[in-house]
């Protein structure tokens, strides 16, 4: 018999120790409603998870039509059945009173509700009219990293296709476009040279800016688990937090915020002043190795100390572990992807892998880590700010083909410039030449920087303003056509995990009331408009789900993230599959660039690159002079200070992040009980040195203040590093009595009312890690603890201080090491 875990006190379960080179063991999560027991379940339908990048394989429970639980897939090489709390839990959001279940439309400055026809009619009669008076530049979508694979590709040709504009991007901009870009940068092209199945090989796993406990729960129980078998990894971790993961590392660099890349070239340093890197490797893959090496010359690590308040000790002891693994798997995430030269740092990573040899072969890659469950799938779709396929727009050729492939003329798809980044958007909606807003499946009057400008620009009159969503949110608080959205477990779909393993996601339930499938609503939307290829049939010639996939595989066919052998009863029943998958290589891709570079040659290659300092694109001829081969590039970076440096008036540097229980702006996880009790409210953390410095107490409430605005929390006094200020970015205001923003009777309470309006030059994501802030006392805590979790990186400095992490009502989850423990048919029919 297995056993229940509160798995809110207990958020990563039991054990399941194994040794290097094994493979980790089984270990079936159940959580269903209470009341209902696993075998009383109607039905299992298969899906994977959908509120982080993990791709977490579960079934949905069905019982009298509606869903009331989760269990892990056993079978599937991610999980191996295990779930996170969200997994366990988030499903419930999709039953919640407040869902969208008809369309809305604003009539005398209200919102109110309308019909399908009425909505859509509107939307398509701005749209003409937009395309008539200002064309297709008038016209943008900001979409999400958490629809289905099969809407982004359809979005992507009706945008770039249809409406014929350079104006689609994702919110993977606020999150991972750093990872696309560093990846672009090194090889050429994006895809992960990675797969989690390192984590079972690697003698040291190096995590940089990337809190893996608590963004992907599912993997750090892998590790907790190797960590508990036989010649255990040694782990080395970068982050100013005392993460879970820095209480369990050989090594815990916590560096001053903005200084990743003094850090990184010092490490780099280390590793070729002691010859250990493998020569016959750079010269057989590489190119650039002598100017990387003039570059950290003089990168010693008592240079680095001095910049980023580390000791020079601990990054000698850090470059020993990473110079010497015999197998070195290593992730990046926010704590890079957010900071000052993002893309910078992030390319020193792989740097150290290419000059150490550590790619291609089992627990030797890298994972430029994704943040959303969807997010490789805009890229790979062309939703983020690319071409679909990983087509370079530079490349005629690349172009010419896709063309091809929808069966338009090439100058009908944009390719003068680069395609618009989201920050870019907002900008020309600011200025009045982007008119037309689509907002699908993201929030970004609570997710985007500095909050009060992005308010007023999605507040403007001239601005049409669409949102594509499951409640209204605070961005469809200020929309003027509201169309509701059917969500997972409402729809079929694939989608594609940090590490391109592609699920399929079947429907489980019917969606509420008049609630539609993304893919659907755009299907409806291109219809309506009319758009016709070049031979006056259909632009977008299929009709669902599985029609969508198949045209997706035509477009993909040849091209890095070839999915041509996969089909839905592929995925149907069994694990999910790494891309490419194709006639070579029929199961899958475990690991790229096992014999080479394969997509860095000028004529293949995604991007030429661009300066890291100023993002000014490399030329083709440049590239072309300084690659000929399509070897890797070996990027050197010079470090910068950080744009906005503590002063008199604002004497801390403030960062911000996520949190186990929560995903993005709680559209979701907020709506979850077990979720919401276990993190109900922002918070602030603060170092115990800083906070005796104040004569602050846990507890107390407290306002932060930046030259942008402000919000307060109740404090946190944790072993942060001092100087450092940390606020969770879940928190916004639907669930307030102000709504939309704040107001005089609700202050702020969003961590994006302080951040700063700048981006990395190179990726184009946002800064959200290296703001200034000021801290002053709004009133004393008298006892009252903080919101904050007690199970996380948010854990008080002195043990026992506070009560612990509670999860509200059935926070149990059924853990058994018998697959078949609590289980009916696995399949969906």
């Amino acid at each position: 018999m297995g056993k229940e875990v509160d798995r809110i006190a207990e958020p990563w379960g039991s054990r399941t120790p194994y040794d290097r080179h094994q493979n980790w063991p089984v270990r079936l999560d159940v959580h269903v409603a209470e009341g209902v027991a696993p075998e009383e379940v109607d039905r299992w339908v298969q899906t994977a998870s959908i509120l982080h990048s993990d791709g977490d394989a579960m079934d949905i429970a069905v019982k009298d039509g509606a869903v009331v639980g989760v269990r892990g897939r056993v079978v599937d090489r991610v999980n191996r059945g295990r779930l996170g709390p969200k997994d366990a839990f988030g499903w419930q959001a999709n039953a919640s009173p407040d869902r969208l279940t008809r369309p809305l439309v604003r009539r005398g400055g209200r919102l109110v509700e309308s019909d399908w026809d009425t909505a859509m009619d509107l939307v398509v009669s701005r749209s003409r009219e937009l395309l008539a008076e200002r064309g297709p530049g008038s016209i943008g979508f900001y979409t999400t990293g958490q629809l289905f694979l099969e809407e982004y590709y359809t979005l992507a040709v009706v945008a770039r296709a249809g409406i014929g504009t350079n104006h689609l991007d994702g919110n993977t901009r606020l999150c991972t476009s750093t990872a696309a870009q560093a990846l672009k940068e090194s090889f050429g092209c994006d895809g992960q040279p990675g797969s989690y199945d390192d984590f079972d090989h690697a003698d040291v796993i190096a995590l940089f800016g990337h809190n893996i406990a608590e963004t992907q729960p599912v993997q750090w129980m892998r590790v907790l688990d190797r960590l508990d078998g036989a010649d255990p990894p040694r782990l080395v971790c970068v982050d100013p937090r005392p993460t879970r993961v820095a209480r369990r590392a050989a090594v815990h660099l916590a560096p001053r915020v903005g200084t990743n890349v003094a850090l990184f070239n010092a490490l780099l340093h280390e590793v070729i002043r002691s010859g250990r890197i493998d020569h016959a490797y750079i010269a057989a893959h590489t190119v650039g190795f002598d100017e990387l090496a003039e570059q950290v010359a003089g990168c010693t690590p008592r240079w680095a100390a001095d910049i980023c308040d580390v000791p020079a000790s601990q990054i000698q002891e850090a470059a020993e572990l990473l110079g010497t693994a015999d197998s070195l798997t290593s992730t990046v995430l926010q704590g890079v992807y957010q900071s000052h030269q993002a893309t910078a740092a992030a390319v020193q990573v792989n740097n150290l892998h290419l000059i150490r040899g550590m790619l291609g072969r089992p627990g030797a890659g890298v994972l430029q880590m994704n943040g959303q469950p969807t997010a490789q799938n805009t890229r790979e779709c062309g939703a983020n700010g690319d071409l679909p396929g990983f087509r370079n727009w530079e490349n005629d050729e690349h172009v010419a083909d896709l063309a091809k492939v929808w069966n338009v003329e090439p100058a009908t798809i944009p390719h003068y410039g680069p395609p618009t980044h989201a920050m870019q958007m907002f900008r020309y909606a600011e200025q009045g030449s982007l008119r037309m807003l689509w907002v699908s499946g993201t929030n970004p009057a609570v997710s985007l920087p500095e909050l009060s400008r992005i308010r007023s620009i999605l507040s403007q009159d001239r601005l049409f303003v669409v949102v594509q969503d499951l409640f209204l949110t605070e961005t469809a608080q200020l929309a003027d056509v509201v169309l509701p959205a059917a969500t997972w477990g409402e729809k079929t779909g694939t989608f594609t995990n940090a590490d391109r393993t592609v699920h399929l996601s079947d429907k489980a339930v019917e969606p509420p009331g008049g609630a539609k499938p993304d893919l659907d609503i755009f299907l409806d939307y291109a219809r309506r408009m009319d758009f016709r290829d070049k031979d006056g049939g259909p632009l977008v010639a299929w009709h669902d789900a599985e029609s969508a996939f198949e045209a997706w595989k035509r477009c993909s066919a040849g091209r890095p993230c070839d999915y041509t052998g996969l089909s839905y009863s592929k995925l149907r029943g069994g694990s999910g599959i790494q891309w490419p998958c194709n006639e070579r290589a029929p199961e899958g891709t475990n690991r790229l660039y096992g014999d080479g570079i394969a997509w860095a040659h000028p004529d293949v290659c995604e991007s030429y690159g661009k300066d890291l300092a100023t993002g000014a694109p490399v030329s083709v001829v440049e590239y072309r002079s300084l690659n000929p081969e399509g070897k890797a590039v070996l990027k050197a970076a010079e470090y910068l200070p950080p744009h906005e440096a503590p002063d008199s008036g604002h004497p801390f540097q403030l960062t911000t992040g996520r949190t186990l229980y929560h995903f993005h702006t709680r559209t979701k996880t907020g709506r979850a009980p077990q979720l919401n009790a276990a993190a109900p409210d922002v918070w602030v953390e603060i170092s115990t040195s800083d906070a005796a410095a104040q004569g602050l107490g846990e507890g107390d409430l407290v306002e932060v203040t930046s030259p942008r605005g402000s919000l307060r929390g109740r404090l946190r006094i944790t072993d942060i590093r001092p100087g450092l200020l940390f606020v969770p970015f879940h928190y916004g205001y639907w669930d307030t009595p102000a709504g939309s923003g704040p107001d005089g009777a609700v202050p702020g309470r969003a961590a994006n009312e302080t951040t700063i309006t700048d981006w990395d030059p190179a990726s184009k994501q946002p800064l959200f890690k290296t703001a200034a802030a000021a801290l002053t006392l709004v009133e004393k805590g008298s006892g009252r603890p903080s919101p904050a979790p007690t199970t996380t990186a948010s854990a008080p400095a002195t043990a026992g201080s506070v009560p612990a992490t509670e999860g509200g009502p059935a926070a149990r989850v059924l853990e058994a090491p018998d697959p078949d423990l609590g289980t009916s048919s696995g399949g969906t029919r």
